[in-house]
């Protein structure tokens, strides 16, 4: 049988979200057009003027499939900064990708990480689009929801303090077009095996779908 466990490293929560993207249950997000989740970049920098250098980086930059970008920060529960601080942080992230983000940035920065990984960035977005798709027109998109501000921002812990709830609530209601949300990822242990379970919160959701890892 599994058992409730404390996630006791948010690194090794951003190393798994790194290598299993579905944990940020991309049907919760949208049941009828579930997410799908293509990785940027781990630890992705972000300004805070023109013609500076880095000033944050934020634990995750995705995009779905509609080019729309979703930043990731990672807390775990008994961390005090996941209550309030880590909303203004995530607040300045949003504002300054929107203001100092380039487009061409996002799809350098994305293939730099397929290379990394020994390999081709042109075939992992041909797959994630799929054969019919054209690259160029999802670079497009990307910069059009830059400039929207049609941002996804995504707050996940192996809990979610009640307080960062009802920021998130209150901000998904009031921040359109930028989405606001958590994913709750407990983990459960047994046997030799780990199982993550993601909740979406800030929203009405389904069950969605578990991990063992």
């Amino acid at each position: 049988s599994l058992t409730a466990a404390t996630v006791d490293d948010a690194e090794l929560l951003q190393e798994i979200l790194e290598r299993y993207p579905k944990l940020l249950a991309g049907d919760q997000f949208d049941p009828e057009r579930p997410r799908r989740w293509l990785l940027v970049k781990r630890e992705f920098g972000i300004p805070d003027g023109e013609n500076l250098g880095d000033r944050w980086s934020v634990d995750h930059l995705f995009l779905d499939q509609d080019a729309i970008p979703t930043l990731v920060e990672v807390k775990r529960s008994p961390d005090t900064r996941i209550r309030r601080e880590v909303v203004g942080q995530m607040l300045d992230y949003a504002a300054n990708a929107v203001a100092y983000w380039p487009a061409e940035r996002l799809q350098f920065e994305f293939e730099a990480t397929a290379e990394a990984t020994g390999r081709d960035g042109s075939a992992v977005l041909q797959e994630f689009l799929g054969a019919d798709a054209e690259p160029a027109a999802f670079w497009a998109n990307a910069k059009t929801n830059m400039q929207a501000g049609r941002l996804r921002l995504v707050f996940v812990a192996d809990k979610i303090p009640t307080e960062l709830r009802r920021i998130i609530e209150f901000l998904n209601r009031q921040m359109d077009p930028t989405e606001v949300l958590g994913v709750e990822i407990p983990q459960f242990v047994g046997a030799g095996v780990r199982s993550l379970v993601p909740r979406v919160v800030g929203r009405a959701v389904g069950s969605g779908n578990g991990a063992s890892l």
